[in-house]
Parts: structure tokens; sequence; C-alpha cells
């Protein structure tokens, strides 16, 4: 499933359709005709993707899904946070620095933090193995605890999960560990639009969760000229890498 789950990564990467349209176009020398069709299509494609209002609109309707449902200040019923990997750079980056190092996903090692400064009897369990697929760096847990000791959280209070590789796996695979009652009430952290199907997968998995989404990535409108080719590219790709994702899941009976 690993594997699989970086060939939709891949196939959800909207340059990789401009590359192939226009690699076709160099295929088709017999027929230029055509060949010239591929080349202003995969142009076309390009200049749309920019475009950003539709990208934001479909990520905003997946972010909507849980956005209200998070729970207030008064914490007290839950037993601990569920954090997903997902926020720190690559392992053989992380190999160069002595420094936690995180993404555009930072809101998922961010926000746990006010929480417990809140909620004191709050436990973490982090969830995050090594998610490249040739990649022989540390695991993302490996790499979040020096964050959380930069933070001063009590090594005691964190638990780390370093196996898993994908949203099913983290699901699982967390549920093994020494000290887990699923059955008690969990905060589930995770970016907005990925939390779909995190709640489906860890629900499907016997998890008691609630979600708390984090890292949204568009406000209630988008100006109609917003534009940028590397901000749609980016867009689109995690648009349709969590769809992707979604249907699989739905398929393969994880949701």
């Amino acid at each position: 499933m690993f594997v699989a789950a970086k060939i939709l990564d891949l196939l959800s990467q909207p340059l990789t359709w401009v590359v192939a349209l226009l690699i076709a176009s160099l295929l088709l020398r017999s027929k230029p005709a055509s060949g010239r069709k591929l080349v202003i299509a995969s142009l076309a494609l390009m200049l749309l993707m920019g475009w950003q209002p539709l990208p934001h609109w479909l990520i905003r309707q997946m972010e909507a899904q849980y956005a209200e449902m998070a729970p207030a200040d008064d914490l007290k019923p839950y037993v601990g946070i569920v954090i997903l990997g997902g926020a720190t750079e690559e392992g053989y980056v992380a190999q160069a620095h002595s420094q936690p190092l995180l993404n555009a996903a930072a809101e998922r090692m961010t926000a746990p933090i006010a929480m417990l400064r809140y909620n004191p009897h709050l436990r973490i369990v982090f969830t995050g193995g090594e998610g490249s697929l040739l990649g022989s760096g540390p695991s993302e847990a490996e790499r979040v605890r020096p964050f959380f000791n930069a933070m001063g959280v009590p090594p005691d209070r964190v638990t780390y999960e370093a196996i898993s590789r994908t949203t099913h796996e983290n699901a699982v695979m967390t549920a093994q560990l020494p000290d887990i009652d699923t059955q008690r009430r969990w905060l589930l952290v995770t970016s907005a639009w990925h939390m779909p199907r995190s709640m489906g997968t860890f629900t499907k998995a016997g998890w008691n969760v609630t979600a708390y989404p984090v890292d949204f990535r568009t406000g209630s409108t988008t100006p109609w000229t917003e534009y940028s080719i590397k901000d749609g590219a980016r867009n689109w790709q995690l648009l349709l890498h969590e769809c992707l994702g979604w249907l699989a899941y739905r398929i393969t009976g994880r949701l």
C-alpha cells in the first residue's frame, strides 16, 4: 500500500501531466498537427493551474467538514492528543542540522503545545515513520523529539510511534502501543484538508477521536485575481493527492 501511495502521489502532481503531454507531442513527429495540439494543451493546463480560486474552493470544502467541530477551551474530557506526522522536513535534510525543522504544516506541532499549556493533564502521542520511498534517514518521530524537548514538554508526556508511513498505518500501529486505550477520548490533530480521511480511518480502526483541525490553507473567499503557477501546482497536488487517497481508502475498506 505504501508503494501504491507513492505512485498516486506522483500521478497527483499536475506538472507530471504537463510533462507527459510534452513528451507525447515529441513522440508524434509523424503527426505534427497532433503534436502541436498536445503542446497547446500542456501550456493551457499550466496556465489554468495558476488560477487560485478553483483549487481553493475545492480545498475549502474538505477543510470545512470539521472546521466547526473542534472542541473549545475545555479539554478535560480528553486523555490526550494524537498528532499525525507530516510537519517536518525530509530526513536527509534533518540529518544535516541540529535544530528541529518544520515545514508548511508546522501547526500540527505548534497547536498542541498551546493546548498543553492550558490543559496539563493531556498527553501527546506522535505517529510518523520514514515517509520517503527510499528514505534512509531518521523516522519523523525521531525528528520531532528535539522540537518537543526545545518546547519544554516533559519526555514522559510524549509517546512516539516511529514505524507507520501512511494514515492507515498511523491509526493501526498507534493503537498497538503500550498504555494506549483507543476507547478513551482522544483529540486528533492534523491538517484541516487531511482531516476527513484521517477521521474516517481512525474511526474505522476503533479509535474514539474528536477532530482538532489545524494548518488551514484557505479563507472564506479567494480573490478572483489571485494567480500563481507555483502555488497552483502545490494546491492542485494537495487536492488531488487527498482525493485519490480518500478514493483508495474507500475502495480498500479503510474508511
